[in-house]
């Protein structure tokens, strides 16, 4: 298993984290890149902060579905690419304390995370289209602004200040999730503040430099870290949204079936990562019924087989399909891609378990050990038998093999 042997090993060990992207953007209901993607003039957006007012924002609410859905962190944006800040930053008036809502967004996040010791995580974009020092030139996830206003420096001297507000005013920080380096700038000494403020937080790689782990979003992978199905060599935490079209809060949004995300969490986690979900809140502050109702039902298959996303075993077995991990003498088998028919070769494993389990459902599962009648050159090999394929389509199953001494692998 990995580890960073201080604070930061928290990250091993909770391996699902909801996403939560919510600002401005969730008025309207379009896209959390509003300003961009649509072509709303600067001073149109800015207007929206006198309509943010969530009514019916309770954290509590948030956590209850996080914990129903198993998830063990969270990740909220503090601050998009549109620049408005979830809290009233002593930097900026474009922030949550200059709108009718008035309060302090991630106080209350943070409070109710403290509350259950659920870690939290700040994200936090480095492209702004508010800030003026920002220079937007019109790259990837920019908007052009004045570039008689343009300065790094002092951009970057606005983002080390906020960054400091947000590491010092809400406790413990689990992690500054970085997006959007645009400008590919190396920065060490704002690594090197976290580090000394929040010694405890994972810093992620969109930052200003390698950062802790990968994260490898949708189809955007530049580390190829999903490549293959082999176990993580570097700690990897994949991310996606549980719509096509957008992160924030949209009307007209097209879902991931629950299979999807089943299918996804379990190959990224047998393999050694973590996965984030994300949702976005509506206006109002609540997360929408579509994206309850995955959550649950990722919650009822991740409770069930909580245990087995433990140490990686690439190559267990000669079948491409399945992935494996260990924990002390048991090992679990993963079918990401689902059954094919009633048994499961597991050649060239030839221990004999003691007890097999299908951890979905707590059922025992029969077994054999003895030559295949193709394959008698082989000598006996381990399959599972009599399994009901077709009432597994919509689930992806986990096996627990548990033996009286340590596996022989290999």
């Amino acid at each position: 298993m990995q580890h960073f042997h201080d604070g930061r090993d928290w990250f091993f060990e909770r391996r699902l984290g909801l996403f939560l992207h919510w600002g401005l953007y969730a008025i309207h209901g379009l896209h959390e890149q509003e300003q961009q993607r649509y072509g709303v003039p600067a001073e149109e957006y800015e207007k929206l902060t006198a309509e943010f007012h969530p009514r019916r924002f309770d954290p509590e609410q948030w956590l209850d579905l996080a914990e129903e859905a198993g998830m063990e962190y969270l990740v909220l944006t503090t601050k998009h690419h549109d620049g408005f800040c979830l809290w009233p930053s002593r930097e900026t008036g474009f922030h949550v304390g200059n709108t009718p809502y008035r309060q302090d967004i991630v106080r209350q996040v943070a409070e109710a995370c403290a509350r259950r010791g659920m870690p939290l995580e700040f994200y936090y974009s480095v492209v702004d289209w508010h800030q003026e020092n920002y220079p937007n030139l019109g790259r990837h996830h920019e908007i052009r602004t004045d570039p008689a206003r343009h300065d790094w420096n002092r951009y970057l001297d606005y983002l080390k200040r906020q960054i400091t507000e947000l590491c010092t005013q809400y406790g413990p920080v689990a992690g500054i999730w970085w997006d959007m380096n645009v400008p590919q700038a190396e920065a060490p000494e704002v690594h090197e503040l976290i580090r000394r403020l929040q010694p405890g937080a994972v810093i992620n790689n969109r930052g200003f430099g390698p950062g802790d782990y990968s994260t490898p979003e949708r189809d955007f992978d530049p580390e190829n870290a999903n490549r293959g199905e082999v176990a993580f060599t570097r700690p990897t935490e994949a991310c996606q949204s549980i719509g096509f079209n957008s992160w924030g809060f949209r009307r007209d949004e097209d879902y991931y079936s629950i299979l999807y995300f089943l299918r996804a969490i379990d190959t990224n986690l047998a393999r050694g990562g973590n996965y984030l979900l994300n949702v976005g809140p509506d206006a109002d502050g609540v997360i929408p019924e579509p994206g309850r109702k995955i959550l649950r039902g990722v919650g009822a298959w991740y409770k069930r087989v909580r245990e087995s996303f433990a140490e990686p075993l690439p190559g267990l077995t000669a079948d491409p399909a399945l992935l494996a991990t260990r924990r002390g003498n048991a090992i679990y088998l993963h079918c990401p891609r689902g059954l094919s028919g009633s048994a499961l070769s597991l050649h060239p494993l030839k221990q004999p378990p003691t007890r097999v389990t299908l951890l979905n459902t707590g059922e025992p599962v029969a077994w054999t050990l003895e030559p295949l009648i193709y394959y008698r050159d082989r000598g006996a090999e381990l399959r599972l038998r009599n399994l009901d394929a077709d009432a597994l389509q919509e689930t992806v199953p986990v096996f627990k093999l548990e033996f009286d001494r340590p596996p022989e692998l290999g």
